[in-house]
């Protein structure tokens, strides 16, 4: 079953989100509006929360999860996800803070505390350390990060024409089943 409650916590869905069969979402998790998570992903809020914005997708083999409060950080690490977000495949979001309109490429690690304010473009198989902010407007690329350059209009006009079109395949797989 891809949606399972745990100790009391059921996953939240938003009106027409899609989640694939083979993926999993447990616990304190809330959905936007038209999100969707695809094939083998895993969304795991069993020791803290975590909250996906509308119109954001969550690719294949990708990992989101938290870090829970307990002595070492009394208040823990929830994971927070905006608006028209696309989280590329196999990427690993633990903890940390995701704005708006952002891309997340494919195999990037992003770690506890860390935090990508909107309009950013996080290049794949790139690492955002523990507590390391990734300011608006920008392309980050490496491991770890560095900012590359600022985006251009036409770059940041893909991110809601990204979002857009994982809207209409989410769609597609929902009226076939």
């Amino acid at each position: 079953m891809a949606i399972r409650p745990f100790q009391d916590m059921t996953p939240s869905l938003g009106e027409r989100v899609f989640i694939d069969d083979s993926a999993v979402v447990i616990g304190d998790v809330s959905l936007g509006d038209d999100s969707s998570v695809w094939p083998l992903a895993v969304i795991r809020g069993d020791m803290h929360r975590i909250r996906i914005g509308q119109r954001s997708s969550v690719q294949d083999g990708s990992v989101l999860h938290i870090t829970h409060a307990g002595p070492f950080n009394a208040d823990g690490w929830p994971l927070t996800i905006g608006d028209d977000v696309t989280i590329g495949h196999k990427a690993l979001l633990h903890g940390c803070r995701v704005g708006n309109r952002v891309l997340i490429g494919m195999g990037a690690i992003v770690m506890d505390g860390a935090v990508i304010e909107d309009d950013v473009v996080l290049g794949a198989g790139s690492l955002v350390p523990p507590g390391k902010t990734l300011y608006s407007g920008y392309l980050y690329v490496g491991s770890p990060v560095k900012q590359a350059r600022a985006l251009s209009d036409k770059e940041k006009a893909f991110f809601t024409y990204s979002a857009a079109n994982y809207v209409r395949l989410k769609d597609s797989y929902l009226a076939e089943s």
